[in-house]
């Protein structure tokens, strides 16, 4: 009896030390494998490029290309850049630097939002608080950059929007909470909403701003609330109105192509959030997934790009892409 008890024990122990053993293999599986929080309508969240913080290059605003690069403002570093899609990065363009920056809500020179053209011209924001550079510029291919409006140096241009089809630009005004008009062939920049809901509150109002379905649609960084303002026929804007409510540190944002659904960056929260058509909103993507105080976003086709500036991190500012699943 005792050489059977002991026989039959020796199995057990066996199967005991078998799964200790699985159990190790599994919990190293999981430590090897990286954190996500990707939720629908994203997936395989991923980074193809990273930047160089102690250079200043942030990347606060991205545009598109045919071929899928994307056009980037690397904020501080003054400068324009693409990343292709192997994640290479070539600087366009440097922005001078102004003897004396007075820039309002930061106090140093910063490039902001940025747009395309169909013939590849380039449109953005370079904020510096001095009358000579405050203002749009536009960068031709090929070309060097230049300024083609003055804007109050009083204010903070942010995001911006170009409508092609009327020639005409937009761009939101973070410490005024204005949107301001501006000819794409250049010329004189015209206040074309002033509503009270685009004002801010401690720091930055009207920031990310996009023109979609006969709107031009701004984000409240300091109400967390996504705003639709109406064009009317004569091209005038119409009263502003709550779409979505509860983004805190909204930022920029862009559509999906599945009506007004879209996908916006929460800057300090370290978010992306899908808000939909009737306004209610999920996080698609967390610092997990490798956000760094995501500024803005932008989609084409199957695939949606979210730059981190990392401001407040202090690391890894980069550019994510993921899968989108409509």
């Amino acid at each position: 009896m005792p050489r059977q008890t002991r026989t039959a024990r020796r199995p057990r122990a066996a199967g005991r030390a078998a799964a200790a053993a699985a159990a190790c293999a599994a919990l190293a599986l999981v430590a090897a494998t990286p954190a996500v929080a990707v939720a629908p309508p994203l997936s395989d969240p991923r980074i193809i490029a990273h930047f160089d913080l102690a250079r200043g290059q942030q990347p606060e605003n991205i545009a598109l290309e045919p071929d899928g690069s994307a056009d980037l403002t690397l904020s501080f570093a003054r400068q324009i850049a693409r990343v292709d899609p192997a994640g290479a990065l070539t600087v366009l363009a440097t922005l001078p630097a102004p003897a004396h920056p007075n820039t309002p809500l930061l106090g140093a020179a910063i490039v902001t939002g940025i747009a395309r053209a169909h013939d590849g011209t380039l449109y953005f924001g370079y904020a510096t608080g001095t009358d000579d550079l405050h203002g749009i510029w536009r960068l031709c291919p090929g070309g060097t950059p230049e300024r083609i409006a003055a804007l109050p140096v009083t204010g903070f241009p942010n995001g911006l929007a170009l409508d092609e089809h009327e020639g005409r630009l937009y761009t939101a005004d973070s410490a005024l909470g204005v949107v301001y008009a501006v000819p794409a062939a250049g010329g004189t920049a015209t206040t074309w909403s002033d509503d009270a809901l685009l004002k801010p509150v401690t720091a930055f109002g009207a920031n990310g701003l996009k023109v979609h379905r006969h709107a031009v649609w701004v984000g409240n960084t300091d109400t967390g609330q996504l705003l639709r303002i109406p064009v009317r026929r004569d091209g005038s804007a119409a009263p502003a109105r709550v779409h979505a409510a509860g983004l805190d540190g909204i930022d920029d944002f862009a559509f999906t192509g599945h009506g007004d659904d879209l996908i916006a960056a929460l800057n300090a929260p370290d978010e992306a959030v899908e808000v939909t058509a009737d306004g209610s909103h999920h996080t698609v993507l967390t610092g997990a997934d490798g956000l760094s105080n995501p500024t803005s976003v932008a989609v084409r086709g199957g695939t949606v790009y979210v730059p981190s500036a990392a401001y407040f991190t202090r690391t890894d500012p980069n550019l994510l892409l993921a899968d989108l699943h409509r």
